[in-house]
C-alpha cells in the first residue's frame, strides 16, 4: 500500500471542473472491439455443451453417473406416481445403457406451442420443458425443473427413444441433442407400453471415462428400496463386470422398503435396541391439501460409524438439508421428553449430535414441489419439510419409546453419557498430563498411566470393551495407557472431513493423544512415546489395524515419521504340554513349533485365542505387553517411497472398489493358503 495515501495532506476541495467531450481511445485492433457483434446467443442445448458443469456438477466420474440418474429418477417418477411397476436397466458393450419403464410413455402428439414438433422432440431438445411444473401429471417428482432429460440429450453422442402409447409404438433418434431422423411410427404393439430411452455418453465432453456397472447396480438397489412398489430388472453384460460381487442379472424389489436397506447394509452389527422404522402421511397443509409421505428405519448402533442417507422424490439428498433437520429435532424432542417422564433431569444436556453418533438411519420423504440446491439436488432447501417431517415422526418416536421402556432407558442412558463427555471435552479441549494426585476425567473410556514423562510411556489401543478389559489388567500401570475402540472406525480414506470431524471414536484418539490433528499438531504435546494397535490375531484384527494406520497416515503422518506407531504381535495359538507353554503366531507357526519344540507323537493341548477378550491377561501380558518379552512391529514410510505408499494406500482404502479388486487380481498368485 502506498504510505502518501496517508501522509500527503489532501487538497482542499474546489471547485469541480466541467468534464468535456472527447473521443474515446481506438482498441489496439479490430479482435478487441466489443460491440453488439460480441454478443454471443446460445440457442437449444448449446449451452448444455459448452458449461456441463452448471446442469450435472462437471465432467468427472460422478458427473457421468448423473446421466443415467437423470433419466432413471425420469422412470422413477412414473413409478411413484402410480403408472408404473417395472424397470428395466442395461448396460451393454460401447457405454450403451438402456433404461425401459412401463409407465405411461412421453407424449408423442403435436406440442400447442410448437405445433411442427412433438412433445417428446419438445422434451427432449428444449431446456425447462416437462409435465412437472404444475403437479398435474405428478403429485411428487424428483425432476422439478425440465432439464434432466434434455441435459442427458445434449451430452449424448447418441440417444434412441421408443414410446409405447395408445398401443402404438413410435421412434426418434438424436445426437448431441439434435434429432436425426423424424419421430417414426412404428407399428402397433399389444403388450407394451412406457418410455425406453438408449443413450451413450459423448467422449468429446467426458473423454474416456465409463459406466462402472458397481456403481449403477448399486443406484438401482438404491432406487428399488425407495419404493416398495416398484421391481428394477438390472442386466449387465457380463464382460463389463470387473466385481464379482455385482451380477449379470438381477431382479431388484423389495417391500420392505428402506428398512430392507438398512438390515443389508448393517448385517451383523450390534444394535443397542431393535430397529425402529415405519411409514407415515405427512400432516395435512393450511387447505386441506395433502402434503406427501415419508419413510424411514432407524437402528441404534453399540459400535460402529454412525450415519444418515436421506432421500427426497427418490432422489439422493448427500449433503442433508431441510428434512434431515426435522427428522433430527423429532429425536431430540422424543429422548428429552422421555426423560422428563423418567424424571432424569441429566437429560436436557443431550444435543442432536450426542443421538445422531449412535444411529444409522434412512429417511425418504415424498413431498410436493420440493426445492432443491443445483440442479444436481444434493440438498433439500424446501422450508415446510422441516415442519412437516417432524410433526409426523415426533408422536410416533415418543410413542414407539413409550412401547419400549426397557430399551429407552438404555438408549437414554447411553446418550446421555455421550452429551456429559462431550461437555467435557469441551471444557477440557487440551488435556495435559496430570501426576496421579490429581484425576482427571479423561476421553471416552481411557485408562491413562501415572508417569509423567511422555517418553517413557504408551498407550494400547485395543478393539472393544472386553480386549480393552483384559489389556487393563495385563498393564504396568505406570507406563502403559489403555484405549479401547469401538469396533472398526471410520475408513478416512473414503470419508468426507464432515464425518472424519463427527466420529466420535477417532475424536477420542486425538483427544488422548494429546498433540492435536490438522494446523492444530504439535509433535511436544504428544502424550505417550508409543503408539501401540493391538488388535485380534484375525482377519477382523487386521482390518482395524489397517483403518487406523491409514488414520494416522492420512491425518497424523508425522507421528509415523517420528517412529511412535507400532503394531502388536499377539499369538494366536497356545501350545501346552505338561509343564511347558509355547505360543505361536498363525497356522504355519503352530505347525513348526509342533515339530520343532515337542517330541514327535507328543499330546500337545492346543488352544486357539478368539480374541484379545478371551486371552488371560497372565498370558496377554507375557506374549504382547510386557517390553521384554513381547515383538513390536514398527510402522515406518520411507521418503523415497512417498508416492508409492500414497497409490497403494488409496488404492486399497479409497473409495474406489475397482482399485482393491484389481490389487487382488494381480496378487492372488502370491497366496498360497487361504485359511477359511
Amino acid at each position: 500500500m502506498n504510505d502518501d495515501l496517508f501522509s500527503a495532506p489532501r487538497p482542499k476541495r474546489g471547485p469541480r471542473p466541467r468534464p468535456t467531450e472527447a473521443a474515446a481511445p481506438a482498441p489496439a485492433n479490430a479482435a478487441e472491439a466489443y460491440d453488439a457483434s460480441a454478443i454471443e446467443v446460445l440457442e437449444g442445448l448449446e449451452p448444455v455443451r459448452r458449461r456441463p458443469g452448471m446442469y450435472i456438477g462437471g465432467t468427472d466420474e460422478a458427473a457421468y453417473h448423473h446421466l443415467a440418474a437423470e433419466i432413471l429418477d425420469n422412470a422413477m417418477d412414473e413409478a411413484v406416481a402410480g403408472h408404473a411397476t417395472t424397470i428395466d436397466v442395461a448396460l451393454d458393450e460401447g457405454d450403451w445403457l438402456t433404461i425401459r419403464d412401463n409407465g405411461r410413455g412421453i407424449p408423442v402428439d403435436p406440442h400447442p406451442k410448437f405445433k411442427d414438433r412433438s412433445a417428446l422432440e419438445v422434451i427432449l431438445t428444449t431446456l425447462h420443458a416437462g409435465g412437472k411444473f404444475s403437479g398435474k401429471a405428478y403429485a411428487t417428482s424428483g425432476g422439478l425443473h425440465g432439464v434432466g432429460s434434455s441435459v442427458v440429450n445434449a451430452l449424448a453422442a447418441r440417444m434412441e427413444v421408443e414410446v409405447a402409447r395408445d398401443r402404438t409404438l413410435w421412434r426418434q433418434a438424436y445426437e448431441r441433442g439434435h434429432p436425426v431422423t423424424t419421430l417414426e411410427k412404428v407399428g402397433p404393439t399389444q403388450n407394451r407400453r412406457g418410455t425406453q430411452i438408449r443413450f451413450t455418453p459423448d467422449p468429446q465432453i467426458f473423454g474416456r471415462l465409463h459406466f462402472s456397472p458397481a456403481r449403477l447396480y448399486k443406484l438401482c438397489r438404491s432406487k428399488a428400496y425407495l419404493y416398495r412398489g416398484v421391481t428394477i430388472r438390472w442386466a449387465c453384460d457380463p464382460a463389463l463386470i470387473r466385481d464379482g460381487d455385482i451380477p449379470a442379472e438381477a431382479v431388484l424389489h423389495f417391500p420392505g422398503g428402506v428398512a430392507d436397506s438398512l438390515r443389508d447394509e448393517l448385517g451383523t452389527a450390534a444394535l443397542l435396541a431393535e430397529m425402529w422404522h415405519g411409514d407415515a402421511d405427512l400432516p395435512v397443509g393450511p387447505d386441506g391439501a395433502e402434503t406427501g409421505r415419508m419413510e424411514w428405519a432407524v437402528a441404534f448402533l453399540e459400535s460402529g460409524s454412525s450415519s444418515l442417507a436421506s432421500y427426497c422424490n427418490t432422489i439422493p439428498t448427500p449433503q442433508g438439508g431441510t428434512h434431515e433437520s426435522g427428522f433430527r429435532t423429532a429425536l431430540l424432542k422424543g429422548f428429552r421428553a422421555w426423560g422428563e417422564q423418567r424424571s432424569n433431569r441429566r437429560a436436557s444436556a443431550i444435543a442432536a449430535d450426542d443421538i445422531m453418533g449412535i444411529i444409522a438411519a434412512k429417511l425418504s420423504v415424498f413431498i410436493r414441489d420440493p426445492q432443491f440446491q443445483g440442479q444436481t439436488k444434493e440438498k433439500l432447501t424446501s422450508p415446510e419439510a422441516g415442519r412437516l417431517v417432524e410433526t409426523a415422526l415426533r408422536d410416533r418416536f415418543e410413542q414407539w419409546l413409550a412401547g419400549h421402556p426397557a430399551q429407552a432407558d438404555n438408549l437414554l442412558a447411553f446418550i446421555i453419557e455421550r452429551a456429559e463427555e462431550r461437555l467435557r471435552r469441551k471444557d477440557l479441549k487440551d488435556t495435559p498430563r496430570k501426576s496421579a494426585t490429581r484425576r482427571l476425567r479423561l476421553p471416552g473410556k481411557l485408562t491413562d498411566c501415572t508417569r509423567e514423562n511422555a517418553a517413557e510411556t504408551e498407550i494400547f489401543l485395543v478393539e472393544g470393551d472386553s480386549a480393552g478389559g483384559s489389556a487393563k489388567q495385563a498393564r504396568n500401570r505406570e507406563t502403559q495407557a489403555v484405549l479401547p475402540l469401538r469396533g472398526k472406525i471410520l475408513n478416512v480414506a473414503s470419508a468426507s472431513t464432515e464425518k472424519l470431524r463427527a466420529n466420535q471414536e477417532l475424536r477420542d484418539l486425538v483427544e488422548a493423544l494429546g498433540c492435536g490433528i490438522g494446523d492444530r499438531f504439535d509433535a511436544t504435546r504428544l502424550r505417550y512415546g508409543r503408539v501401540i494397535i493391538m488388535t485380534d490375531a484375525d482377519v477382523d484384527g487386521a482390518h482395524i489395524a489397517s483403518l487406523l494406520m491409514t488414520f494416522f497416515y492420512r491425518e497424523l503422518p508425522e507421528l509415523i515419521r517420528r517412529g511412535h506407531i507400532y503394531l502388536a504381535q499377539p499369538p494366536l495359538y497356545r501350545l501346552t504340554q505338561g509343564g511347558r507353554t509355547v505360543y505361536a503366531m498363525d497356522d504355519a507357526d503352530r505347525e513348526r513349533k509342533l515339530k520343532s519344540d515337542f517330541k514327535p507323537n507328543a499330546k500337545v493341548e492346543i488352544s486357539r485365542f478368539k480374541g484379545l477378550g478371551e486371552m488371560p491377561p497372565g498370558d496377554l501380558k507375557q506374549t504382547t505387553m510386557d517390553p521384554k518379552k513381547r515383538t513390536l512391529l514398527q510402522v515406518v514410510t520411507r521418503p523415497e517411497d512417498r508416492a508409492l505408499t500414497s497409490d497403494r494406500v488409496e488404492q486399497l482404502m479409497g473409495r474406489k472398489a475397482e482399485s482393491r479388486f484389481q490389487f487382488i487380481q494381480e496378487h492372488a498368485r502370491l497366496v498360497e493358503e487361504l485359511d477359511v
